[in-house]
């Protein structure tokens, strides 16, 4: 199986998440009602690649809020190691949760892979680690549930900070086109019956569906 693509509809969830030390319960369907979403699946907390990623996260956290987008993480790591990583200021700083995702059914239904846990294997302050690894892929997801985008550490070959400069560039490209990209370009394709969409048609489709639900009021170009 390969991780969900462009297009394909996120499935919903809800999972225990920390955020800042406190539990809570998260739920998709609930944050898509807010704006655009970003679910990042990373191996494990207390880890090098994913202790950078979260601090990347939550340096720009701002610049996700300007933009309307929700983070959340999802890990196997148990919501007691959670606790302890959400609220660590090196890494998540109370800015944005993280989800436990213990059994991988999340990840399973976003079609993401697991590698065995290796005995003896510890995280970056000796502590042992006791679930198996999500692989790295953060998705990109619309209000309308469908996903904008997937970026995969192994198919991309990209590094753990590239997942948030990438996720961070297509939902500030939304907001971008309400603001500068005129009313008849961004309805050009909505105005194509029965006819084949190309990318470019289809990712302001997206993103036009996305933002109409959230920016009511003048239209872009105005």
């Amino acid at each position: 199986l390969a991780a969900l693509k462009s297009g394909e509809r996120a499935p919903d969830f809800a999972a225990r998440a920390s955020l800042a030390g406190k539990e809570f319960n998260f739920n998709l369907q609930d944050a898509l009602k807010k704006g655009p979403a970003v679910v990042y699946f990373y191996p494990s907390a207390f880890t090098k690649g994913c202790d950078l990623e979260a601090h990347t996260f939550a340096v720009n956290k701002e610049k996700f809020d300007a933009a309307k987008a929700t983070i959340i993480g999802v890990s196997a790591d148990s919501i007691a190691r959670l606790n302890q990583f959400s609220a660590d200021p090196e890494y998540c700083a109370g800015k944005f949760p993280v989800a436990s995702d213990p059994d991988r059914k999340i990840a399973n239904s976003y079609n993401l892979q697991s590698t065995a846990l290796k005995a003896g294997a510890k995280d970056v302050r000796g502590v042992d680690i006791d679930h198996d690894f999500i692989e790295r892929v953060t998705f990109v997801i619309g209000t309308d549930h469908k996903v904008i985008a997937t970026f995969s550490s192994n198919d991309d070959k990209i590094s753990p900070d590239q997942h948030v400069e990438k996720a961070l560039e297509m939902v500030q490209m939304g907001l971008a086109t309400w603001r500068e990209v005129p009313w008849s370009v961004m309805t050009r394709g909505m105005e194509k019956q029965g006819e084949q969409l190309n990318t470019d048609e289809l990712h302001l489709r997206s993103f036009w569906l996305q933002w109409d639900k959230l920016m009511q009021g003048a239209k872009p170009g105005q």
